[in-house]
């Protein structure tokens, strides 16, 4: 049961979380694009699909914790330090994403012709420091400090 529980939590990260990492990551240059374009309607279109991307798949990601949860338990580290770690950079990158990068990304669309460059900046912020979380989380996934399989 450890394997298949695994298996769907490393599915459900890659599957969810790298749409979302790339999306996220093409939106402030789309956006930047999208101001600077005399007729906009074909970088809207593109902005409107990130972050349809973004939104979607967000709520798919969900499954990540989900089965990273039932994954811990069953391989009895719920306490070890680096899952905590790991729970906490996901906790943060989730709030980063629901609270920072799709509402910017809400209101950007609201306003696209009206911004400038500025709100482009710091969504791509958002996003890169999203994108470290997650990185890092990876990595604690794969190198597990402490770990007793030596992997």
């Amino acid at each position: 049961m450890t394997k298949l529980l695994l298996s769907l939590h490393v599915l459900a990260a890659v599957l969810a979380v790298g749409p979302v990492t790339v999306a996220a990551s093409m939106f402030p240059g789309a956006l930047r694009r999208a101001h600077s374009a005399p007729d906009g309607r074909e970088a809207l279109a593109t902005l409107r699909t990130l972050h349809r991307i973004c939104r979607v798949y967000a709520g798919i990601g969900l499954a990540v914790p989900v089965f990273g949860f039932a994954t811990a338990s069953s391989l009895g580290v719920l306490g070890s330090g680096w899952l905590i770690t790991s729970i906490v950079l996901t906790a943060a990158a989730a709030a980063i994403l629901g609270l920072l990068i799709l509402p910017a990304q809400d209101n950007a669309l609201t306003s696209a012709r009206a911004i400038g460059p500025g709100p482009a900046a710091q969504l791509a912020m958002f996003t890169g420091v999203f994108n470290l979380l997650w990185a890092t989380v990876t990595v604690l996934m794969i190198v597990r400090p402490g770990s007793t399989t030596g992997a």
